[in-house]
């Protein structure tokens, strides 16, 4: 059995596209790392744009064993 794990991150603010950019990128890979060494593993993600596309958020979840 696994327990979940569901992170909300933000992306940098856009004026022209919805698309996250490299910067985003950087940070989600930043926080794959950190929940790696925690021992969490990806099980989904999405990104999500605002109405007004100029927010958007990378939508994680993550899972692990849960222990008995």
């Amino acid at each position: 059995m696994y327990i979940y794990k569901t992170e909300i991150l933000p992306v940098s603010t856009k004026f022209f596209s919805d698309k996250a950019n490299e910067k985003d990128a950087e940070a989600l890979d930043e926080l794959l790392n950190r929940r790696a060494k925690e021992g969490w593993e990806l099980a989904a993600y999405d990104y999500m744009a605002t109405s007004s596309q100029i927010k958007g958020a990378f939508i994680i979840t993550f899972k692990k064993e849960k222990m008995q």
